[in-house]
């Protein structure tokens, strides 16, 4: 009976949780390790990275985000996400979204430069509109449609001078940022209940 019972201890949940905990402690490693390349040398040893995968409460909500922050000892840091797991972050998708070197360079110094900046002379135009009929990527591969429901969307607890330039309301009902203004996160589509007004 207690060799069952021992041999029983493998398959427990708590140890298929533990595994998943570290493969997803790995693939966080690797995207910290990428993003630490992109800092420049001279502030790279002072650069903390933080990557977290980021859900909505829904249980039954299917976009999880991979958060970065970045943060020095002066106390400047900045945040970039992109729409997808952590285990599907690659170079290519990282560099879209990675800050400038002269914006690194401010956060090194405890600075809080506005990036890509909100105030009105040099906030970046917006492609979409708030009502504008998209899809937005929810996965390596997955799209999901939606309204555009607000423009330079903050969530509560982000660091100062970060934002998302969109908050999607789904078609599904449920509210889900855009991280980047950009076609791999976010597009324009045609709704077929009506002709292309958006």
């Amino acid at each position: 009976n207690d060799n069952h019972k021992a041999a029983g201890t493998m398959f427990l949940p708590g140890n298929n949780q533990k595994e998943k905990e570290a493969e997803k402690r790995r693939h966080y490693d690797r995207v910290e390790a990428l993003v630490n390349e992109q800092i420049p040398n001279d502030i790279r040893a002072d650069a903390q990275i933080t990557v977290t995968e980021v859900q909505c409460g829904d249980p039954q909500c299917a976009p999880i985000d991979t958060s970065i922050v970045v943060m020095f000892s002066s106390g400047g840091r900045g945040m970039l996400g992109l729409p997808m797991e952590s285990k599907d972050v690659n170079l290519e998708e990282l560099k879209e979204v990675f800050p400038p070197d002269d914006i690194l360079r401010a956060w090194h110094r405890g600075e809080d430069p506005d990036w890509p900046g909100l105030d009105d002379e040099t906030m970046p135009q917006l492609r979409f509109e708030i009502g504008t009929l998209v899809e937005c990527r929810i996965g390596p591969t997955d799209w999901a449609p939606g309204k555009v429901a607000q423009l330079w969307y903050r969530e509560p607890g982000w660091p100062q001078g970060s934002w998302a330039p969109y908050k999607i309301r789904l078609d599904d009902g449920r509210d889900i940022f855009a991280p980047g203004d950009l076609d791999q996160i976010i597009r324009r589509r045609v709704d077929p209940s009506n002709n292309p007004a958006a």
